[in-house]
């Protein structure tokens, strides 16, 4: 993709999925192109270490981490499908990135792995990811997000991590504002459904469920304009 003169044009726009054109590109602005290529490479870095730290904060329980992480992968498989063919990117009006049918590849080979760890992750757990696969996988999804230009999808389609991180940094601020008081039993919040008396398995399958309905969200976005 990197290789093609027709993504590095468009290398540096970042579309907001409600908008009909990119919220941000180096047309738009008139800045240099290495100005611009170098605020985008910062922003990249930032969405990429978010995305990892948000996963890596939601792999609190047996199969919760993983089963979001299949269910965002999917969303951004088809995207990343329909981003690569001119004229569905037309049809949609999202960013038009040749060669993107490469990352529906990397998405259905990364959704097929995670299934298959799923197998053996799923409660009672038999293996465990570790930081090295949420930081991994979640870095991952920050990657192929920015590469589509969809940043802002992938805080749609993967609420569900993006509430488990807001709601730490919640919890550390109102902590320290308070002087010891708690805003949630426990953080992250799906221990917090714990401590409320959810079953570990019945948080999963709900939070499950709200990461579909989020991905399904992220989906109609891109046409509810």
């Amino acid at each position: 993709m990197l290789l093609d003169p027709a993504y590095r044009e468009s290398l540096c726009e970042i579309w907001l999925p409600i908008l009909n054109g990119p919220l941000w590109s180096a047309k738009s602005l008139g800045w240099p192109f290495l100005v611009c290529l170098g605020v985008a490479a910062a922003f990249f870095v930032l969405v990429c270490v978010g995305s990892s730290n948000a996963v890596n904060l939601t792999d609190g329980l047996d199969g919760l981490a993983i089963g979001c992480v299949i269910i965002t992968t999917m969303i951004f498989g088809a995207v990343a499908y329909l981003a690569g063919h001119h004229e569905f990117a037309t049809y949609l009006r999202i960013s038009y990135v040749p060669g993107a049918g490469e990352l529906a590849v990397f998405c259905s080979a990364l959704v097929g792995g995670s299934l298959v760890f799923l197998w053996h992750n799923a409660a009672p757990a038999e293996i465990y990811m570790g930081d090295v696969g949420a930081l991994g996988l979640g870095g991952g999804l920050g990657a192929v997000a920015c590469l589509m230009h969809q940043p802002f999808l992938l805080a749609i389609a993967g609420g569900v991590f993006v509430v488990e991180a807001v709601s730490v940094i919640l919890q550390v601020a109102y902590f320290k504002r308070t002087g010891g008081q708690r805003l949630f039993l426990m953080t992250p919040i799906h221990h917090h459904f714990q401590k409320k008396g959810w079953p570990a398995t019945k948080v999963v399958a709900r939070f499950w469920i709200l990461s579909l309905l989020c991905g399904l969200l992220g989906l109609l976005s891109l046409k509810l304009r």
